[in-house]
């Protein structure tokens, strides 16, 4: 009697048929091991951006559109006019502000009657930026100047309680030109 070649039993047939012999392999010499690579430096993701808190912030965005010719990128307004939030950039670089929010713990220097920080700001021209900022309102708290660290620079407050000290690079000095520079008042490590 003749065996049934099922299906199961034809596809072996076939594939052992096709199946070549295993050849040895060749022997390597063994791969050096590749130098270690250096750790890479993360990229660099963080930002800081200032968020200021204004008394009348629909005011404050004007000043600064006309003062430091800051450009509106967003605004987000509650129905009673009041800004909740809006983004602005100066010469490229961002700022955030909006009115005070007392349930929120949000109040202006205006309110609390100063402010412990001063916003730092690198203009190309320091010294038209400064003009322009008075002109508008702004007040020069400290002469613009020539620094023992290359700047050009001075501080301005504005009609809403923030300093800013505004700068423009004149030269890059070294850790040490900076120390004479200071005359021996400062360390510069």
């Amino acid at each position: 009697m003749a065996k049934k070649t099922t299906r199961k039993n034809a596809a072996k047939k076939t594939t052992a048929k096709k199946r070549a012999p295993a050849k040895k392999a060749a022997k390597r010499p063994a791969a050096k091991p590749k130098p270690r690579a250096a750790a890479a430096a993360p990229a660099a993701s963080a930002t800081i951006t200032a968020y200021l808190c204004c008394k009348g912030a629909v005011g404050a965005l004007d000043f600064y559109k006309q003062a430091f010719g800051a450009l509106e990128t967003m605004r987000v307004q509650g129905p009673d006019g009041s800004i909740g939030h809006a983004q602005i950039t100066i010469e490229g670089a961002p700022l955030m502000l909006s009115d005070e929010w007392p349930d929120g713990g949000v109040f202006s220097p205006q309110t609390l009657g100063g402010s412990a920080v001063t916003v730092h700001l690198r203009v190309r021209d320091v010294d038209a930026f400064a003009k322009r900022a008075v002109a508008a309102g702004a007040t020069l708290a400290r002469a613009i100047q020539d620094e023992p660290y290359g700047d050009r620079a001075g501080t301005l407050r504005d009609p809403f309680g923030h300093r800013w000290m505004v700068a423009t690079t004149k030269r890059e000095v070294s850790k040490e030109e900076m120390e004479r520079n200071f005359g021996g008042a400062y360390k510069v490590t």
